[in-house]
């Protein structure tokens, strides 16, 4: 899909990546694969909606949900010691940091990118196998997991999870089977999204130490989250928005079905089972200064409930009218800010908003949101169909990229080890 107009374009890219990076800042309340499969899926939706494709608009559910799965799929990395090492006054050690951190985000942006552009390469003509494409890339995590980890004992974060090299299997196999069936476009956008996802996560780390270097009192780690999700925005969506795409078959209604079920009841119930356990309620309640620990909980819980219900009944309402003609754009639209609202209340409520809430700079994610839905809802953009072969193809250029990115990142990383040392957070995986 090539967008002619290039303010159109730049317009479109810009939309996912204010969903992605804002979405990701909420993320970061809830981290892991749920977290990320939502804030993916979000991202995703986005995209969908600012395409203005009749075709992809039918099919928004299954598309968002695909977004979620490879978006949410690399939170099982652990990376709060990597980032722990970009922090640290040793250059080897911050470079390290920086270049693992483009690794982890790159996984994310890959898988991401990667299978959100397999379903949209999905056409009569051409199909994936999900089933063989699922089992090779288990098989791939598993084989590089095993041969990386327990083979030759290549630690990224000890003693943590090793999963990163998982997650680098999985995306292997994904890179193999797209060329191998020539979903050339889906390849492109993985390509785009691993170098936005990846510079973003580094990026977002060097932000951190400098803010944090220079006393600046707001949350950082907030910050570092929404520049892997508005550069990973900016990857995905350069990567879709430069190719053109063939027509969307109109999926099955089964597929609907379960894209519903994984969106609006088991990434939330996810979410909310882990975010609102026994034990962060109780930390929540020591910093409210609550004495009354079982009334404080049946509050929290109560305010989940009716969030979570109100919520779960917009998208029960977006999904029949969905499957009863039509899809439009405004049904797509309520069900966009509907799920963004849910989750920025779960946010909100893990920060006392009923209680003790002080305001602080994440919610800049609200007005972020609200810029992001005028753009939606007031363009006109039409996106052509058309051949997948025939746009934008990787070239020299693009790995040249690839390498002055690395390179840059390595000197941030000199920057920042030069400028502070003795940060909060920081460790060093060479050296004393």
């Amino acid at each position: 899909m090539m967008i002619h107009n290039k303010n159109q374009k730049w317009l479109s890219i810009l939309v996912v990546m204010m969903t992605l990076g804002a979405s990701w800042a909420i993320r970061g309340r809830f981290g892991h694969e749920y977290g990320a499969a939502w804030a993916g899926s979000l991202g995703v939706l986005a995209m969908v909606l600012i395409s203005g494709r009749k075709d992809w608009l039918k099919n928004w559910l299954s598309i968002a949900a695909i977004g979620a799965i490879g978006w949410g799929m690399t939170g099982m990395i652990s990376y709060g010691k990597v980032i722990g090492y970009g922090k640290s006054n040793d250059w080897l050690n911050a470079s390290y940091g920086l270049l693992s951190l483009f690794l982890i985000g790159g996984l994310f942006g890959f898988l991401g990118g990667g299978l959100t552009g397999l379903m949209l390469e999905t056409s009569e003509k051409k199909k994936p196998d999900w089933a063989a494409l699922i089992t090779q890339m288990v098989a791939g995590g598993v084989i590089f997991w095993g041969f990386l980890i327990h083979q030759l004992e290549w630690f990224m974060t000890p003693p943590r999870s090793e999963l990163w090299a998982a997650c680098l299997g999985a995306a292997f196999a994904l890179a193999w089977y797209l060329k191998r069936n020539q979903f050339e476009s889906a390849f492109f956008t993985a390509m785009t999204t691993m170098l936005g996802a990846g510079f973003g996560f580094g990026f977002g780390n060097f932000l951190q130490t400098m803010g944090q270097g220079m006393q600046i009192g707001i949350n950082w780690w907030n910050v570092m989250e929404y520049s892997i999700g508005f550069f990973g925005g900016l990857g995905m969506a350069y990567g879709i928005f430069s190719r053109r795409w063939p027509a969307m078959i109109v999926l099955p209604r089964s597929s609907s079905a379960w894209s519903a079920l994984l969106l609006f009841i088991l990434i939330p119930v996810w979410v909310i089972t882990n975010v609102f356990e026994t034990g962060k309620i109780e930390r929540m309640a020591a910093e409210a200064g609550v004495s009354d620990l079982q009334v404080f909980s049946n509050g929290i819980y109560l305010q989940v409930f009716v969030v979570s219900l109100l919520a779960m009944g917009v998208m029960y309402y977006c999904w029949r009218q969905s499957r009863t003609g039509e899809t439009r754009k405004k049904i797509v639209l309520i069900a966009f800010v509907a799920g963004f609202l849910w989750y920025q209340m779960l946010k909100l409520i893990t920060s006392g908003i009923f209680g003790y809430y002080h305001w602080s700079m994440e919610e800049l994610t609200v007005l972020n949101f609200i810029a992001v839905v005028f753009l939606i809802s007031t363009s006109h953009i039409r996106a052509p169909q058309g051949s997948s072969m025939t746009s934008v193809d990787l070239g020299k250029g693009f790995y040249w990229l690839w390498f002055m990115v690395l390179i840059l990142l390595v000197l941030l990383a000199g920057i920042s080890s030069s400028l502070y040392t003795g940060l909060a957070g920081t460790e060093l995986r060479f050296g004393l």
